[in-house]
C-alpha cells in the first residue's frame, strides 16, 4: 500500500492479523494533537516502504474493540505486527528519525525471523 489504510474493527483480522507482510497499526483519534503530528511521517513511511509493510490506521473513537483487546490506553499507540503477532509496541509520538529507526529495527527482526 502506498498510503495508510483506515481499518475498522470488522476488517482488522483480515487486514492486519492475516496480512502476509508486516503491518504498523496506528491507533489514533482526530482530537489527538500528537496523533496529528505523527500522521505525515506515517504517510511518508507508507509510500517509501510500500513493498515492505502496510500502515494501518485505527480511529479509536469509532473502532474500540481491537484497541481494547490490545490494552491501548494512550494514543498514539503503534503496534508493529508480523504474522499476527506483536513484535513491538510504541506508545507516544516520536520524531521522524527515531520512528524510522524503530521501524527499520522492526523490519530487521521480521526479516531475520523469516530466514
Amino acid at each position: 500500500m502506498s498510503e495508510p489504510i483506515n481499518v475498522t474493527d470488522a476488517a482488522f483480522q483480515k487486514t492486519v492479523l492475516d496480512s502476509p507482510i508486516p503491518v504498523i497499526v496506528d491507533f489514533w483519534a482526530p482530537w489527538c494533537g500528537p496523533c496529528r503530528m505523527v500522521a505525515p511521517t506515517l504517510e511518508k513511511i507508507a509510500r517509501e516502504y510500500a513493498d515492505k509493510l502496510i500502515v494501518a490506521k485505527v480511529n479509536t473513537d469509532e473502532n474500540q474493540a481491537w484497541a481494547g483487546k490490545y490494552h491501548v490506553e494512550g494514543i498514539p499507540t503503534m503496534l508493529m505486527i508480523a504474522k499476527g503477532k506483536i513484535v513491538h509496541r510504541q506508545v507516544g509520538a516520536l520524531p521522524e528519525p527515531m520512528l524510522r529507526d524503530v521501524i527499520n529495527q522492526f523490519l530487521d527482526v521480521v526479516n531475520s525471523q523469516a530466514k
